[in-house]
């Protein structure tokens, strides 16, 4: 096992985990059903820089992800639940013990703790009052 100490970790990281999220079950049809095969690659760039940004402090990541939740929960009718999210929540971890080890992958499942959270609670706010049933 090794740690994260690069922009490579990361991205060895993020495409490894997005791979498992592609043909997971349940998360699968979600992003696949977002993302087209075109679009995946870019996506995965942004990811990377999403993360990269966030476990080393570097400013490469630009956009919204709040916003973006709340467009993908509204085209799904507002159906993206807690389940969704532990099961992200999951894959990543599984994917961070199969490669990684040490204080930033520790990091890693802490901040994607802490963003599923607070995604989830963001794309819940911003549900019409007649979807918050959950």
């Amino acid at each position: 096992m090794t740690q994260i100490t690069n922009r490579e970790d990361v991205s060895v990281l993020v495409h490894t985990f997005y791979d498992k999220i592609r043909k997971n079950e349940m998360l699968g049809p979600i992003f696949n059903g977002h993302i087209t095969d075109e679009q995946w690659p870019a996506h995965l760039s942004k990811l990377t820089d999403f993360w990269e940004s966030n476990l080393f402090g570097v400013r490469k990541f630009r956009g919204s992800p709040s916003k973006a939740h709340v467009n993908v929960d509204k085209n799904l009718k507002h159906t993206i639940s807690q389940n969704h999210f532990a099961q992200w929540l999951q894959l990543w971890f599984e994917t961070i013990d199969e490669l990684f080890e040490g204080e930033l992958a520790n990091n890693a499942k802490d901040m994607a703790r802490r963003m599923s959270t607070g995604q989830y609670i963001h794309i819940w706010q911003n549900r019409p009052e007649e979807f918050k049933g959950e």
